[in-house]
């Protein structure tokens, strides 16, 4: 069931609840519904989390936690979702999504040397950041859609064989 699967990778409640970011929206983790895992709750936090991945900006466990408490949905799987991006995935995800967010403005990808400076950054800011947030956007609103989707029809899959274990015994 998919309940089961994903609560053993949750992070508990309390420990979000004392995260030194997390603590800025106070008694809104108050809520019960953010903590409930249910078909309704799931796929959106799925939604919100894969779509965070995607956003290129420091503290994006901040971002999917508003989102989650914007909209209702489980929070720890909201956040816990946005460490798809990791020091070791980012740098091919980025890549991927400035070589996509190219082709679709029909630019020709540009050659660069990563240089983690601010003179750098101004510097390719204007021709590379077009491209680059294009293709961020579009994964962010693929991967939300497709994981919205496959924990949806999972979930109803679930609830579809239980009901035909009931109806068998």
């Amino acid at each position: 069931m998919p309940k089961k699967l994903i609560k053993k990778f949750l992070p508990k409640p309390e420990v979000l609840r004392e995260h030194k970011y997390l603590r800025v929206f106070g008694d809104l983790l108050n809520n019960p519904n953010l903590w409930a895992l249910t078909r309704r709750s799931a796929p959106g936090a799925f939604a919100i989390g894969l779509f965070v991945a995607w956003v290129p900006m420091p503290f994006q466990m901040v971002l999917a936690a508003a989102l989650a408490i914007a909209f209702n949905v489980n929070l720890p799987v909201s956040v816990a979702l946005v460490w798809i991006t990791n020091p070791v995935t980012m740098p091919p995800m980025f890549y991927l999504a400035y070589l996509a967010g190219a082709k679709i403005l029909h630019h020709p990808p540009e050659q660069f040397a990563f240089e983690l400076s601010w003179k750098w950054i101004e510097e390719s800011f204007s021709t590379i950041a077009p491209p680059f947030f294009l293709g961020c956007f579009v994964f962010g609103v693929i991967s939300a859609v497709v994981g919205y989707v496959v924990v949806r029809s999972a979930w109803q899959y679930s609830i579809y064989m239980q009901w035909q274990k009931r109806r068998n015994k």
